[in-house]
């Protein structure tokens, strides 16, 4: 989990930005939420390891 946030701005055209507000609205998320999630999910795309990432589940892992 992080544990410190950074500031990224970024441009966006106003009607997009209103549409993924609403959307978000809609689905009870926020837009940095969404962000993030995406910001992950190419991370992961792409092969890139960080530091906060969580880690898989060991497979030697055993059930009880």
């Amino acid at each position: 989990m992080e544990t410190k946030t950074a500031r990224l701005t970024i441009l966006i055209d106003p009607i997009k930005k209103k549409a993924l507000e609403d959307l978000c609205a809609s689905q009870d998320i926020t837009t940095s939420q969404v962000v993030r999630q995406l910001i992950r999910d190419y991370l992961e795309q792409n092969g890139i390891e960080y530091a906060t990432k969580p880690k898989p589940l060991s497979s030697n892992a055993t059930s009880r």
